[in-house]
């Protein structure tokens, strides 16, 4: 179940409802699926073939097609890092930069966990949203954030866009240094 850390008061916010509440006071979607549909050979896998991309996309293909429904979302498919993934620290290093998207971003986790780094509004400033197997998010198109891994550097998730070319990230410039 996700949790949240507020950077600038330090306030943790955890539990479904109280996650949820304050998501989507930020504008972020966010909801949590049931894991027991994933295949027990799939289960905490990160060294990921594309035939287990596509068994993690059948799995989940009535919810991903139902989100996708709901929310205009056109393409998706499987990404997969850990310690084996070919230049790991390049990809980190990019996700880490704090950018935008005319798309809004969204990762269904299905292994592991990673961290999104939202700015909120003026108050909230940034906000960590800890993710695990389960959790639905969707960060709003223009919204300053980046991506990374928690301690154990495993993340399995499921993208899914609005534009058929994917992803474009592009760099934020904060006025003042407030990460």
């Amino acid at each position: 179940m996700a949790v949240i850390r507020v950077r600038n008061s330090g306030k943790v916010v955890d539990g479904q409802e109280n996650v949820h509440a304050f998501l989507e006071c930020q504008g972020v979607f966010f909801e949590r699926w049931d894991m027991g549909k994933l295949p027990e050979n799939l289960v905490e896998k990160f060294d990921l073939t594309d035939e287990d991309k596509a068994e993690i996309l059948k799995s989940f293909d009535e919810d991903i097609r139902s989100l996708a429904e709901r929310r205009g979302y056109v393409n998706w498919d499987v990404i997969a890092l850990s310690e084996k993934t070919p230049n790991i620290e390049e990809l980190l290093k990019k996700f880490e930069q704090v950018h935008t998207h005319t798309d809004d971003e969204v990762r269904i986790i299905t292994a592991g966990h990673g961290i999104f780094i939202v700015k909120g509004d003026d108050e909230t400033g940034y906000f960590n949203i800890e993710l695990e197997a389960g959790d639905v998010i969707s960060v709003p198109e223009h919204t300053p954030h980046f991506f990374t891994l928690m301690d154990d550097r495993q993340v399995v998730a499921v993208r899914l866009f609005i534009d058929t070319d994917g992803w474009v990230a592009h760099p934020y410039e904060e006025k003042e240094h407030t990460i």
